[in-house]
């Protein structure tokens, strides 16, 4: 089974692991919306950097179900 496949399975069967993805969608929406701007306030330029940073540790979780995944199914 393709990573992108366990992902789907994921989103459809693991609660934590959907919960993590939309909460990296929405942060991913909003550092989209803040790097539209021509110029950013040193509060919004901490507040992105924390964003990416959470992003970044949601998107490690779900790596990490992942491998999991992958454990539990070998040669999916």
């Amino acid at each position: 089974m393709k990573e992108q496949e366990i992902i789907e399975k994921l989103k459809q069967e693991n609660e934590e692991f959907r919960k993590l993805s939309d909460e990296h969608h929405h942060l991913d929406e909003q550092i989209g919306e803040i790097d539209k701007k021509v110029y950013l306030t040193p509060e919004e330029d901490l507040e992105r950097k924390k964003m990416a940073k959470h992003k970044l540790h949601l998107k490690d979780k779900m790596a990490e179900l992942v491998r999991e995944y992958k454990k539990v199914h070998p040669g999916s």
